[in-house]
């Protein structure tokens, strides 16, 4: 069975940080990664990690964010730090390539005061 359990968000000031993390069972996934779904808008990928450790990130966070896993036990973390108003969205991790609508778990919404 297939889950996804986001957690760590919360209201935030700019310039704050916050960690996110990602449970994940049920598939495995070579590439694993954070999307984020600002209210209105599609979701965007915004970090991805390999099982080797091998990372990548949209232009407007890098150097700001850094994704982790834990293989052993199937964690993805976000570390977001000098958070920005624009980082505001509801967070989800998922697979890369993402799994169908109905594999998503429920997200954690971050949102950056200005």
């Amino acid at each position: 069975q297939v889950q996804l359990v986001e957690s760590g968000g919360g209201l935030v000031q700019a310039g704050g940080s916050r960690r996110l993390s990602c449970g994940f069972s049920g598939f495995s996934a070579y590439v694993m990664g954070w999307y984020r779904q600002p209210a209105g808008n599609g979701r965007e990928l915004v970090a991805r990690v390999t099982t080797d450790g091998t990372t990548n990130y949209l232009d407007s966070v890098k150097g700001r964010f850094t994704i982790s896993r834990d293989n052993a036990n199937k964690r993805v973390y976000l570390q977001m730090n000098n958070l920005k108003p624009e980082d505001t969205g509801v967070y989800y991790c998922n697979r890369v390539p993402q799994l169908p609508q109905n594999y998503w778990g429920q997200g954690t919404q971050v949102t950056v005061s200005s």
